[in-house]
């Protein structure tokens, strides 16, 4: 939050907005997800635009509050609740845009629906986090099918490889060797994070893309993703599963229905 409050603080000097609020939301936690978006729902009259950027990257085998793997529960079950309570006051506030941030590794994804969290193999955290990324993307399809006629669009986005501490994990911060020898590369192949933020802001802003919605995009351009991610059988399983596993209750008005 201490981080959080000093971006908000930056962004209200900058643009002279004193309306730049810092919110706490644990997207390890259903309950913190719930509480935040009641806060949200509460005390703002629109939400036009809604970006899921959070992210774990090859962490050690967590899991969160809930009992869920991290990189699944954190990067995708988190922003699927999220995005799924949040919907009724996008509706109202139409036209609006959900961006999901995702990430090239989805195409190494696969979701195994035997083994959500893995919970009977031996755990790979590269696996791990590639399979929460295809998540995204298939999320994203399937969303953008079940909002289609409400004006509210969503579309995922890999931003490119930001210079932030996503990848505290990998090992590479740990290493003296691989900060002395290849650190003045990483420099110049990792983008910063502003630039990074780049793709996220033109998918939320941009008057050409109004209208567009399921799709991929890989920086600023549209691509086709993995053909895993494309698959609307899966998606619709996955929606499902995702569904009961963070007890979403279909039979409320803020759920959507296919």
């Amino acid at each position: 939050m201490e981080k959080c409050e000093a971006a908000a603080k930056d962004i209200r000097g900058e643009t002279l907005n004193h309306r730049v609020n810092a919110r706490h939301l644990d997207l390890a936690s259903l309950k913190s997800i719930r509480e935040f978006a009641a806060k949200i729902i509460k005390e703002e009259e629109r939400v036009d635009i809604l970006v899921n950027n959070a992210a774990v990257m090859r962490c050690p085998h967590w899991t969160t509050e809930d009992g869920f793997e991290m990189q699944f529960g954190v990067n995708h079950l988190g922003h699927f609740l999220l995005t799924n309570l949040l919907l009724d006051k996008l509706k109202a506030s139409a036209p609006s845009r959900i961006i999901n941030v995702s990430s090239l590794a989805h195409i190494a994804g696969h979701i195994d629906f035997d083994d959500l969290n893995w919970q009977k193999r031996k755990y790979n955290t590269k696996e791990a986090y590639c399979q929460s990324k295809m998540a995204v993307v298939l999320f994203t399809k399937e969303l953008s099918r079940q909002l289609q006629g409400t004006g509210v669009t969503v579309n995922a986005v890999h931003p490119g490889v930001a210079r932030t501490e996503l990848g505290r994990h990998t090992g590479m911060h740990n290493s003296a060797f691989s900060s002395f020898m290849l650190g003045p590369f990483f420099w110049l192949l990792f983008k910063s994070p502003q630039l990074a933020a780049q793709p996220s802001t033109y998918l939320a802003v941009a008057e050409e893309l109004e209208g567009v919605s399921g799709k991929y995009f890989d920086g600023l351009k549209e691509k086709a993703p993995a053909p895993e991610a494309e698959d609307e059988e899966i998606a619709r399983r996955l929606w499902a599963e995702s569904t009961r596993l963070v007890g979403l209750d279909v039979s409320r008005g803020s759920s959507v229905k296919g």
